[in-house]
């Protein structure tokens, strides 16, 4: 191989690789994945906190009370 066709090849490849998403719809995953992860910690941390257990309690309480 000459020199003119090996910076050829290489410009090629290095284009190529500038040029590549194969990886990003992985990362858009984990992107994904962890920003639910993270949404889902807080909304336990919410639903789980005692005014809104005592709000969920006070409510089903009242609704097994009521008489038809």
């Amino acid at each position: 191989m000459n020199d003119t066709s090996t910076t050829a090849v290489l410009r090629a490849r290095l284009t190529g690789l500038v040029h590549d998403d194969d990886g990003m719809s992985t990362v858009e995953y984990a992107i994904g994945t962890v920003a639910a992860a993270a949404f889902a910690a807080v909304l336990y941390a919410v639903v789980s906190g005692d005014s809104v257990v005592g709000a969920l309690t006070g409510i089903v309480q009242r609704a097994l009370s009521t008489t038809f």
